[in-house]
């Protein structure tokens, strides 16, 4: 673990480039952040593979704990998402990848990068409360109007309305938590900022690359249907070289490279 410290810059030392503001980027680079991930993944698919089936299983595990293991989850994703993004600029500066990398982000500003995983869950909270809120005053005027002898069609009409909106109301609000957690972990890890600065210049890097994002979105989606054909097990490789696509991005936004 400390040899992982000392082989990058010491922490709050900013690359010679880095840019906490970020910079747009054209549409096509949403494209390149996959493409541009594959050879960092290929140069090390064994560890990859391996480092990301083994922090599923661990968050899988988690997770069933009864809500503490929920929680947990939450919160200390993005201390493994900091390890992983160590470990891709490890790996882009011609490094070795290793198991140790899933826990480096504990000795890369880990409670800066819980304080993101707070922010995460309280945004899913707060999502979902409101999306339940809305789905379940829908859902109970539907029942009181057919208990009432309402047309069923178009009350079945109004419930299925209330859901599609909740929906759309938990996505809406999901939106902004997403990019402020999205480069965040990169950011804290490597760059050494707080979580609120980090969050903040994640959020506006995303949104000055909207674009490239849709462009990055649509890639992901046609990926992820060619993993789930063969038993799921294309995730395999679209996993860790998503986790790498997120590195290259914040690459590309905020170091101009």
């Amino acid at each position: 673990m400390n040899d992982l410290v000392q082989d990058r810059p010491a922490s709050g030392t900013p690359d010679s480039a880095f840019n906490i503001a970020g910079r747009a980027t054209p549409a096509g680079n949403g494209l390149e952040w996959w493409t541009k991930a594959w050879p960092l993944f290929t140069g090390q698919i064994g560890m990859w593979i391996a480092m990301i089936v083994v922090a599923f299983i661990v968050f899988a595990v988690a997770s069933l704990i009864p809500v503490i293991g929920p929680i947990a989850s939450m919160l200390l994703w993005p201390v493994v998402a900091g390890g992983l993004m160590l470990g891709a600029r490890d790996v882009d500066r011609g490094g070795a990848l290793s198991f140790a990398h899933l826990t480096a982000g504990f000795s890369a500003g880990a409670g800066q990068l819980i304080l993101v995983g707070v922010a995460y869950l309280v945004g899913m909270i707060v999502a979902g409360g409101i999306a339940m809120l809305v789905a379940g005053v829908g859902i109970g005027t539907m029942m009181m109007g057919a208990s009432g002898g309402g047309n069923p069609t178009a009350m079945g009409a109004a419930g299925a309305a209330s859901i599609l909106l909740a929906v759309l109301i938990a996505v809406a609000l999901l939106v902004p938590v997403y990019m402020a957690t999205w480069f965040a972990p990169a950011l804290i890890a490597l760059q050494g900022i707080g979580a609120v600065d980090a969050m903040k210049a994640s959020f506006f890097g995303c949104l000055k690359n909207i674009v490239p994002f849709l462009v990055y979105g649509l890639v992901g989606m046609l990926l992820a249907i060619v993993a789930a054909i063969p038993f799921g097990l294309g995730w395999l490789v679209l996993g860790p070289v998503t986790v790498v696509s997120v590195y290259v991005g914040y690459r590309d936004i905020y170091l101009g490279s």
